[in-house]
């Protein structure tokens, strides 16, 4: 290997870096390398890589005039750097260098190429029309204890099963926790990969890994959930996400997939007199696919329900939508526990809101019911308090 200071350089940024670490990691499998034009080309007929599915193929093309003149100006067998974030991230050996379609490449990934998706134009800024193909090494790159974490817990409890559920818990509901609940009573141990996206927009990934950890450790059987964090990258996006979070599952260990009915990416059709969905373009890949209903609480039930099973009209559900949830407490209410458990809202509030109140004391012992000892409280504290008055009906 050449001096890494006189060779040519590319420059990426963290969702490429990303996807390329999932790519050395064996998590793509059967991807196993950058795509070569060949490549490119049999993956963009059949969808396929040795009679398994992969639903678009697997390049790096990145975007800028720099890098254009780079990939303009290397040879067959040549070492460049790649550049993440002013630091070397990997070498790469030159295969092939070719022309893609960014047009296309964003038809592939998302479905369509309307400027007014935002998955698209984001994407569509980090593409350019330049392809290379090679081999790699990451440079100084700690190991993922991911996979070990998921063997050890198996080896633990003995499972013989190992459900995975992809979500962004944001916030982390009451739906979410049935499906959870629902997801554990027919497996050994559930792997929860929670999105970890790459702007801080909404909830930060440790408010709302920490939210889903409270849960876990207070109201469920130790030993039988894992939590790994999923860098949610642009080639989880667009209607093939389904397919590339059951490759990722399934090279993690886990045999199950769980998915809600009104997952964006199910994308249900009728074909050869039967419905259908992306799911059952799922081929070569052992790991099964489970569909669930959607989850809301039904005021003449008066408990949480399946939709496709509760008899009363939708006039008596409250769905569970998380941007609207999030809403409410990013103007710092409280919602009702029939959304979001009373805990995971005082924290997120006390996050959200850090030092909102001028004298968090006075206005504690104003208001709530104390026993007139004196003792430091916090603002979460104060949150879990005052949603009991809420809860009050005396006077209601």
């Amino acid at each position: 290997m050449t001096s890494s200071r006189k060779n040519k350089t590319l420059y990426i940024d963290k969702e490429a870096a990303s996807a390329l670490e999932l790519l050395k990691d064996g998590l793509l499998s059967p991807v196993t390398s950058l795509m070569n034009l060949k490549e490119y080309a049999d993956v963009l007929n059949t969808g396929l890589i040795n009679g398994q599915t992969f639903p678009f193929p697997f390049i790096l093309a990145p975007s800028g005039k720099m890098n254009a003149n780079v990939l303009k100006s290397v040879n067959i067998d040549e070492e460049i750097n790649i550049i993440l974030e002013d630091k070397l991230f990997a070498i790469l050996i030159v295969e092939e260098v070719f022309h893609i379609d960014p047009s296309d490449r964003i038809k592939q990934i998302y479905g369509t190429d309307d400027l007014s998706h935002p998955g698209v134009k984001a994407t569509m800024t980090r593409l350019g029309s330049l392809a290379v193909s090679g081999e790699y090494t990451l440079i100084n790159k700690s190991k993922s204890t991911n996979k070990k974490q998921i063997d050890d817990a198996k080896k633990l409890i003995g499972a013989k099963h190992t459900t995975s559920l992809v979500m962004a818990a944001n916030p982390l509901h009451r739906a979410h926790e049935r499906l959870i609940r629902q997801t554990l009573d027919s497996t050994d141990l559930l792997v929860i990969f929670l999105l970890k996206p790459y702007s801080d927009s909404n909830l930060k990934y440790e408010i709302r890994k920490e939210s889903l950890e409270f849960f876990i450790n207070n109201f469920l059987t130790k030993n039988h959930v894992v939590i790994v964090p999923l860098e949610n990258s642009y080639i989880f996006a667009g209607y093939n996400e389904i397919i590339i979070d059951a490759i990722v599952a399934s090279n993690y260990g886990c045999d199950r997939l769980t998915i809600g009915i009104n997952h964006a990416g199910l994308g249900m059709f009728y074909d050869s007199n039967a419905n259908k969905s992306i799911v059952d373009k799922v081929i070569g890949h052992d790991i099964e696919i489970t569909v669930v209903s959607e989850y809301v609480y039904c005021d003449k039930c008066t408990t949480l329900v399946s939709k496709s099973t509760c008899p009363h009209g939708q006039h008596h559900q409250i769905s569970y939508h998380a941007d609207s949830i999030l809403e409410l407490l990013e103007l710092g209410l409280l919602p009702p526990t029939i959304l979001i458990r009373k805990e995971i809202s005082a924290f997120i509030l006390s996050k959200i809101f850090p030092n909102r109140f001028k004298n968090l004391e006075k206005l504690y012992y104003d208001i709530l019911p104390v026993e007139g000892l004196l003792e430091v409280h916090t603002e979460k504290d104060f949150y879990l308090e005052l949603m009991k008055l809420y809860q009050t009906t005396s006077l209601t």
